[in-house]
């Protein structure tokens, strides 16, 4: 596969950030990797903030594109006892089989990830029947104004915090991409509204939909 491009500063930066994170944070991030099982791709591992949480058992692959973020999550990898693999991969084209996995989850990615649609049909594509999706993400304001100030702001954001996108729907795009929620809650991340929840993939519909 080929190399991807990475934010050094950013990794710094976002490996800080999951060390001080506030107890309401990581609570989301427990109740969001806690419910993972049997063989589960992580989207953008980042720095390894949600291993902590990770219950023991499941057969774990973390897929993360940012060489950075790699490095600095190995860091953290070694004294974890549960067998698990990294890999630098595109979760918009996951090399790996259709219907072969039980859990995905994503925290916090697809705020960032170019193509979040693609990412999400390769999500359907690789989960198993029953198979499911636990979130936990970020989403664009719902108000009119707060909704436009975020569409204003969103280039400089991207530029400054790794490329992430602050004013994505992303519960649109998951119901988009041939999911049905089974779990959601709106809460908050820091002054950011988000969707924490649980979609598994819709019955009748392709996996190519």
């Amino acid at each position: 596969m080929a190399t991807h491009s990475g934010h050094r500063g950013f990794a710094a930066f976002w490996e800080w950030m999951n060390r001080h994170e506030p107890r309401g944070e990581k609570e989301l991030r427990a109740r969001t990797a806690g419910g993972c099982r049997g063989v589960t791709v992580e989207f953008g591992f980042g720095a390894g903030a949600n291993w902590a949480f990770l219950p023991e058992g499941i057969d774990y692959l973390g897929i993360e594109p940012d060489h950075y973020m790699r490095a600095r999550a190995a860091t953290h990898a070694r004294p974890l006892t549960r067998g698990f693999e990294l890999r630098d991969g595109d979760a918009q084209a996951l090399d790996l089989p259709d219907e072969s996995v039980d859990t995905v989850l994503a925290t916090l990615v697809f705020c960032t990830i170019p193509d979040a649609a693609a990412a999400l049909r390769e999500a359907r594509r690789v989960l198993r029947p029953g198979g499911q999706l636990r979130f936990c993400e970020h989403v664009r304001p719902a108000g009119k104004v707060t909704g436009r100030a975020m569409d204003g702001i969103a280039p400089a954001w991207s530029r400054l915090a790794g490329g992430c996108h602050p004013n994505r729907r992303t519960l649109e795009t998951i119901e988009r991409a041939g999911f049905e929620l089974t779990e959601i809650e709106h809460t908050k991340i820091g002054p950011l509204p988000a969707i924490l929840g649980v979609a598994r993939p819709a019955p009748g519909v392709p996996r190519e939909a």
